[in-house]
């Protein structure tokens, strides 16, 4: 049996992570996150309490399972929260990361970690693996931080980058842009939307198969794993309302800087997903079809 073992199994890609694998012959699961198990169903799969934060209990909880495989998805993801919250951005976002490092290094397990569009600046989008990080976010900088680390210590090492990850927990314990922008054109009072920023949004199950798909072929090196659309954030709240005959005529178009946002935001980013289609026959659904999905698992 190969052991796979998940670090934030109580995320959105946690939890989607869970759905795929317990789907997955030969596979022993190990789910681990801080406090209780959230995902509804306990079979099929261990769950172990882990807080990545904690060096010793990282290393009792990966050398007592030996995985084969660590999917790192732990991390403080909040980018206005890390701007305000550095100390405790540096915490889980690198510190953590040096943790699981060490003890996927100690057992010989594939860590396979996950990254974002934020390590760039945005000027010159989409990217593709091979561009130069240039942050502008604390956040962006402590992820471009771990990635480094990553490289120089990791003995067996994937980064799986990915964009505006949007989907549905079991206990619908968090929000995400597609229920925003659906509740929100539904009250019928006019919102303001961005229009100077650009990205790919990715659907949770397409980033879980991505790194599925990783860990499978057992592919080494950095992989884009986002959606396939490119597209503004104005033009995802538009697509929302065309796919639910909702009123376009509310969304007022305004520029990043008039939200006053603790953290500057990339203006366009969005990936090349070239490398990932070729080498792990990568393929996400088309955006309408996301919030399909998503839809129909309300």
């Amino acid at each position: 049996m190969k052991k796979i073992l998940i670090t934030g199994s109580n995320g959105l890609l946690g939890q989607k992570l869970i759905d795929l694998y317990v789907q997955t012959e030969g596979v022993e699961l190990i789910a681990t996150s801080r406090g209780n198990n959230r995902y509804p169903t306990k079979k099929g799969y261990i769950y172990a309490t882990m807080d990545v934060s904690d060096v010793r209990n990282v290393m009792d909880v990966i050398t007592k399972y030996q995985p084969h495989t660590v999917i790192h998805t732990a991390a403080m993801t909040n980018v206005d929260e890390c701007e305000k919250d550095r100390e405790g951005a540096e915490r889980l976002n690198v510190d953590a990361v040096e943790y699981v490092v060490e003890a996927a290094n100690e057992v010989g397990a594939h860590l396979i970690h996950l990254s974002t569009d934020f390590i760039f600046d945005g000027q010159n989008g989409p990217y593709t693996e091979d561009d130069e990080p240039n942050p502008i976010s604390y956040y962006g900088e402590t992820k471009l931080a771990a990635e480094n680390m990553i490289k120089n210590q990791s003995q067996k090492w994937s980064i799986a980058r990915t964009v505006l990850v949007y989907g549905v927990v079991h206990d619908m314990s968090r929000s995400n842009i597609i229920l925003w922008a659906k509740g929100a054109l539904e009250k019928g009072k006019s919102i303001n939307v961005v229009n100077d920023q650009v990205r790919s949004p990715t659907l949770a199950e397409d980033l879980a198969k991505g790194c599925q798909l990783i860990e499978q072929n057992e592919a080494e090196g950095i992989f884009n794993i986002s959606g396939r659309d490119q597209m503004s954030i104005v033009e995802i709240v538009e697509r929302v309302a065309d796919y639910f005959d909702l009123d376009k005529s509310i969304i007022n178009k305004v520029t990043s800087e008039t939200l006053n946002q603790p953290a500057k935001r990339p203006p366009i980013t969005g990936f090349d997903l070239k490398k990932s289609r070729a080498v792990l026959g990568y393929n996400p659904h088309s955006f309408e079809q996301g919030i399909g999905i998503l839809m129909a698992q309300l």
